[in-house]
């Protein structure tokens, strides 16, 4: 086994590892009811918000390309998750909740993916700023179009319109507009996000060690000398774009099922620069560190709640912080020591492991 395998081999084993160990030990403290009620209502917007992270950390830290529509996608995987669900419940009258949400997960990200595949074939042939401007305008194009969306079941139909007045009186109502997804049954669940979790992981980690990773990865770092070598770059960040998309829209089918209600300015602008902030602050093209970043920064504001009106203001000052202490070289220089010795660890006992072997 080569250095550089061997690096990533130990890479993935701390970060399976590690999301493994946190389900155990959050699962764990749920069902022995020693956990909070706040912390135990943000495991699901935790589970989301990583995949959320994760998949965006494709598109930017590996890709190479800025993306700021983000909450699009993930908006249209939770009206499409919800939508699916309702319809599921009320016309087919299908009760199991796990097989509501597996659907409504897949509908989300299928979906995702075809409204990534639209805005990327002419997106992605824009470079920088003018990239990150179109996916800002289709991020606020699809939070004004569900604005206006109603979609209500009528005679065991499915039906969608931008004007309420054209469905029937006693529809019963999916989207109301404005109003947003209503008559939710929250069905999601911690153990559904977890899964969702390492689904993303294995997903984005095979696809970057992949030789479609290696490619994307070239791409983002000699676009000239990459085409040069006959790689595809209009296909290779399609690949990553529309990855991306799908797994935010599963992420949107789970978070918009774990509400009562789903409302347009759940996914503004905002909340794309809020995802931009976990990929940033766990380092571009750091996976691990999109997980830790993204569990830890949106458990902070509820931790910070009891400080009332400075609560933002301190959340401010710790990502200040954080961003400081990240990017220290003492820090930086001990984190790499620790990784060598965990290496070396690990070279040794495969050594050990392979003399052995050959003694017997």
């Amino acid at each position: 086994m080569t250095k550089a395998k061997r690096n990533r081999l130990i890479y993935n084993m701390i970060t399976y590892g590690l999301v493994i160990a946190a389900f155990i030990i959050l699962q764990s403290m749920v069902d022995a009811k020693t956990i909070t009620r706040s912390l135990k209502g943000q495991l699901v917007p935790i589970c989301a918000w990583v995949v959320m992270a994760v998949s965006l950390n494709l598109v930017i830290g590996f890709s190479g390309e800025l993306s700021l529509g983000h909450a699009g996608f993930m908006s249209v995987g939770a009206y499409t998750g919800t939508i699916v669900s309702g319809w599921m419940l009320n016309v087919f009258d299908v009760q199991d909740t796990t097989l509501r949400l597996v659907v409504a997960i897949l509908a989300g990200g299928l979906m995702a993916g075809l409204a990534g595949t639209l805005i990327g074939i002419p997106v992605l042939r824009l470079r920088g700023d003018y990239l990150a401007i179109v996916t800002l305008a289709f991020g606020e194009i699809i939070r004004n179009l569900v604005n206006v969306l109603y979609v209500g079941i009528a005679d065991g139909r499915l039906q969608a319109s931008f004007l309420k007045k054209t469905l029937p009186s006693q529809a019963i109502m999916l989207v109301d507009g404005a109003k947003g997804a209503v008559k939710i049954k929250p069905i999601s669940n911690f153990t559904m996000g977890f899964i969702l979790v390492m689904i993303t992981l294995i997903v984005v980690i095979n696809l970057i060690n992949s030789r479609t990773g290696r490619a994307i990865q070239a791409t983002r770092d000699n676009r000239i000398a990459a085409e040069s070598m006959g790689v595809s770059v209009i296909r290779y960040k399609m690949t990553a774009f529309v990855t991306a998309s799908v797994l935010a829209g599963m992420a949107g089918a789970l978070y918009g099922l774990n509400a009562t209600t789903v409302v347009p300015t759940q996914f503004t602008f905002n909340q794309s620069i809020n995802v931009l902030v976990f990929v940033v602050l766990g380092g571009l093209g750091n996976i691990l560190g999109s997980v830790i970043s993204a569990a830890f920064l949106t458990v902070l504001p509820e931790l910070l709640r009891e400080f009332s009106d400075l609560r933002m203001l301190l959340y401010a000052i710790v990502l200040i912080l954080v961003m400081i202490f990240t990017n220290n070289p003492l820090i930086r220089d001990f984190i790499g020591r620790l990784f060598q010795s965990l290496r070396r660890r690990f070279s040794h006992g495969s050594q050990d492991e392979t003399t052995g072997g050959e003694t017997k």
